[in-house]
């Protein structure tokens, strides 16, 4: 009688052990889709803002249209993505345009004192911090998840009830790995 005690309080011990691991893993993933959304929100207030951005740098910048054409196109590879690297990837020829274009408008003294040039450069910069933060965020929480549907022995579980391991939110460009070159 007590080896019926045994292997039923064992029975218990599993499936109670599966039951937390299945809700963990499924805490896991809908944190991960969380953060993915939440960069997505920033990187559409940081698009919504560029229509503007264009609108007060084009009468400055006639002869630097290839870079505002250049913004646009992201916002338009960003609005077509359907996958973590094709939002990355958009995201991170936004960054490098919008970053040109403040360069460029150094060269532009009228356009530096523009007070919209101004509130928008700083929106921007605090919507880039804020993605920065976001993008940390979700490859955390990716970070957590694939590590949990990989380890034993929540593997186990995580295979049974299918699930998948995420990509991490990665910068495409090489250029951005490339340590810069600093000539006093």
């Amino acid at each position: 009688m007590n080896y019926v005690y045994i292997i039923l309080g064992i029975l218990i011990l599993i499936v109670i052990y599966i039951v937390y691991s299945y809700n963990r893993l499924i805490n896991m993933r809908n944190t991960v889709d969380t953060s993915y959304s939440n960069i997505d929100t920033l990187l559409q207030k940081r698009f919504d803002l560029v229509p503007n951005l264009v609108s007060t740098v084009k009468g400055y910048m006639d002869h630097e249209r290839e870079l505002l054409e250049e913004v646009t196109r992201a916002r338009s590879n960003w609005m077509n993505a359907s996958t973590v690297q094709e939002n990355a990837g958009a995201d991170d020829m936004a960054s490098k345009a919008l970053k040109s274009i403040f360069a460029v408008a150094e060269n532009y003294p009228d356009l530096k004192a523009n007070e919209n040039f101004l509130m928008l450069q700083e929106e921007l910069v605090g919507i880039e911090n804020k993605i920065a933060y976001a993008r940390q965020r979700y490859n955390r929480t990716v970070l957590d998840l694939n590590n949990s549907v990989q380890q034993f022995p929540t593997n186990v579980i995580a295979q049974a009830f299918q699930f998948q391991t995420r990509e991490f939110f990665e910068v495409e460009s090489d250029k951005v790995r490339e340590v810069p070159q600093v000539d006093f």
